[in-house]
């Protein structure tokens, strides 16, 4: 669900088929979120896909669907059918005909770029001890927060801060919290009852919460938007995460020049569709 809610509409078809797990998906609030351009928009950037090439096409360019109706993007390099990218664009071509030209980039490139929030990865983990041991960053998360109404310190307390970091993780339980998690993961040495001591911040992000319980989704929204001044002052220019079942990462020092382009899916994706 959190792929699929990450993905621009004009690209699901193509990566998720009809799925038991997304009868539903229609209900969710969209994220509109920047890389999820519409139509219309002269956007610098653009999420596409590489399409089968037809006949007449260059053996040695591949044409990108980004999201405008009958224009393909032209991209400079050949690439496998059902691969994503990130396209950068010439505003200025939206206002002539014909194909689009294009330039495949890293993912992190509008943001490097002017800032321009671009999304997330997910990564799956199989209980909360991998979620730390298989940190994608080299030296690990030097900031850890885990969400609690049992926290050691509530984000309305005035002594409240974050240190700073390059990398934070926020976790977030499920409705018996994260000690349950703990409780659960064979490979924790500790208890459910002792699960602060995984964290450098264990904090209560929703204190005089009135209900006995607060849903996963709805504490995300609330702990990040309450979290975000302070991260913001405590970060060094890099992208946070946040977690639940799953883990959302991308680095700073990932290139972006033509030669090292990081692609948003490494290999065709599994639930690639061909149906239109």
């Amino acid at each position: 669900v959190l792929q699929y809610c990450e993905c621009p509409q004009y690209l699901r078809k193509q990566f998720f088929p009809m799925h038991p797990d997304l009868q539903f998906s229609g209900l969710l609030a969209p994220l509109d979120s920047p890389h999820h351009v519409r139509e219309g928009e002269r956007s610098k950037y653009r999420e596409g896909v590489i399409m089968e090439p037809r006949k007449g096409d260059s053996p040695q360019y591949s044409l990108a669907n980004v999201g405008v109706r009958n224009r393909p993007a032209h991209i400079d390099r050949l690439l496998q059918p059902g691969v994503r990218c990130t396209v950068q664009l010439d505003p200025k071509a939206y206002g002539s005909t014909g194909r689009l030209q294009g330039k495949v980039v890293s993912p992190v490139a509008p943001r490097e770029d002017d800032g321009t929030y671009w999304g997330y990865t997910t990564r799956l983990a199989g209980g909360i001890g991998a979620v730390f041991d298989e940190c994608p960053y080299e030296d690990g998360y030097d900031l850890k927060v885990g969400t609690s109404e049992r926290g050691s310190i509530g984000v309305d307390d005035s002594k409240f801060n974050l240190p700073k970091f390059q990398h934070a993780l926020v976790v977030f339980g499920g409705v018996a919290g994260i000690e349950e998690c703990v409780d659960a993961d064979e490979s924790l040495k500790i208890p459910g009852s002792q699960s602060k001591k995984l964290f450098d911040v264990w904090v209560n992000t929703c204190p005089f919460q009135g209900s006995r319980t607060i849903r996963t989704e709805e504490a995300v929204l609330i702990s990040l938007a309450r979290l975000s001044p302070y991260v913001s002052a405590s970060g060094q220019g890099v992208d946070q995460s946040s977690r639940k079942g799953g883990a959302t990462d991308r680095s700073s020092n990932q290139q972006s020049s033509n030669d090292d382009v990081d692609f948003s899916d490494g290999i065709v994706s599994e639930e690639s569709s061909e149906e239109d």
